[in-house]
């Protein structure tokens, strides 16, 4: 098992927190050591004023995202509606609840959808399963190329 992903979906937000690029920058820039994960880049903030178009949903706001070691935090807001939508993916465990406390604490919804599922359930972080797994399918694949070669030199026999 590779670990959990966390999903958010934050309805009717603080209107003046779903457009704050500073706050945004701030939550990413917290958040990862308040869960007990490390940073390995800065926050990045990307505003979008929208598409222009009077019929889209898509009025602007902010993707952003943060790349720490045990994966990613990434954060999208929309402006007109004042919606957050937030992933939190990482190879470790961490606490939900925590997470959660602090991301409505922030934002400030009316409503919240939660989900959190586990991720890479064939992924094996034991090394020596790792090695035997690759192991194991490079053998049958040298037989295959092998029983490939065979057929390949029969057929030039004919």
């Amino acid at each position: 098992m590779l670990g959990p992903h966390l999903t958010l979906d934050m309805y009717d937000c603080d209107r003046d927190a779903v457009v704050s690029k500073e706050l945004i920058f701030k939550v990413l820039d917290e958040l990862p050591g308040y869960i007990g994960m490390h940073k390995i880049t800065e926050p990045q903030i990307i505003p979008y004023a929208g598409n222009g178009s009077l019929n889209s949903f898509d009025k602007g706001g902010i993707s952003a995202f943060v790349l720490i070691a045990e994966s990613h935090i990434t954060i999208h807001t929309f402006k007109a509606q004042r919606h957050v939508f937030i992933d939190i993916f990482s190879c470790k465990d961490f606490d939900v609840d925590k997470a959660v406390g602090y991301l409505t604490l922030i934002f400030k919804p009316k409503r919240i959808e939660k989900n959190l599922f586990m991720r890479g359930k064939h992924f094996s972080k034991d090394l020596g399963k790792t090695t035997m797994v690759i192991r194991k399918q490079r053998a049958v694949k040298a037989q295959s190329d092998i029983k490939g070669k065979a057929m390949t030199n029969s057929a030039l026999d004919i």
